[in-house]
């Protein structure tokens, strides 16, 4: 089973691929930016503001099918700059409760949009 997840309360994909996609127990979400789905654009320029932005369309999208963050098993953080590491995990931080998800972080070449990051994570429920 192969199922299409969609929520209003993130932004629609930028290209040829899906919110997030579930499968029986497993939701893998799609790359998250940091553009609030009310306004299209970021909150602002600041790597706080914006992981708040990313999480929160991951947790919207999650809730859309009966999850929470609380069900995330794995993360990955990709980060226009690494040096902003610090600041990204500090936000990121109050989205988890109890044990935290496995995580990569990266540093890459751009992120899209010139956003600063991009968060995509994988759910799990029984």
């Amino acid at each position: 089973m192969k199922k299409v997840v969609y929520s209003e309360k993130a932004p629609a994909a930028i290209g040829p691929y899906s919110q997030a996609i579930k499968t029986e127990k497993t939701i893998y979400v799609s790359g998250q930016l940091p553009v609030d789905p009310a306004t299209g654009a970021f909150p602002s320029d600041d790597i706080k503001d914006q992981t708040k932005q990313s999480l929160t369309n991951i947790k919207n999208i999650l809730e859309s099918e009966g999850y929470t963050m609380a069900n995330v098993v794995k993360t990955t953080v990709l980060l226009a700059d690494i040096n902003d590491f610090a600041a990204m995990n500090e936000v990121y931080a109050t989205f988890f409760e109890g044990d935290f998800p496995a995580r990569s972080a990266f540093q890459v070449v751009a992120v899209p949009k010139g956003a600063k990051l991009e968060i995509e994570a994988i759910a799990y429920k029984e």
